[in-house]
């Protein structure tokens, strides 16, 4: 995959709507465009799942692509509110233990079609965003 490592990429499960929805949410707050992004589905989501040997079918996971490394769940969000603006008080949640956070991330990502929808295709940015996303 072809990423420069400086720039941190977010993977999110394309068709999902509250993927979607929290991919908006990260481009409003992210005042300094310091996030790209992804889907799971495109080739470059594709590509990053077998090179981490990651399962390339099941999207459960947010991912987070920093430095080279790997982050999901839970750790993967709240490095990601980290850096938003208004946002960075979610980081005090790091003190719950991983194994807590990550049951209460599983739970809502095994619901997430049923709770919030799921789009037939995924999302397609707009002209003024279509450079922050990956192919």
């Amino acid at each position: 995959m072809k990423v420069d490592e400086s720039t941190p990429v977010i993977f999110f499960d394309g068709v999902c709507n509250l993927c979607n929805r929290s991919v908006q949410f990260v481009i409003k707050h992210d005042k300094q465009a310091k996030f790209r992004f992804a889907s799971l589905q495109s080739n470059a989501g594709q590509e990053l799942l077998k090179q981490y040997h990651l399962p390339q079918t099941d999207f459960n996971s947010f991912i987070l692509y920093d430095n080279g490394k790997i982050y999901t769940r839970s750790a993967a969000a709240l490095l990601v509110a980290k850096e938003l603006n208004g946002w960075k008080w979610l980081a005090a949640f790091r003190i719950v233990p991983r194994f807590i956070r990550d049951a209460v991330y599983n739970v809502i990502a095994r619901n997430r079609y049923r709770w919030f929808g799921k789009k037939d295709e995924c999302m397609i940015p707009t002209p003024d965003l279509k450079a922050r996303f990956l192919e």
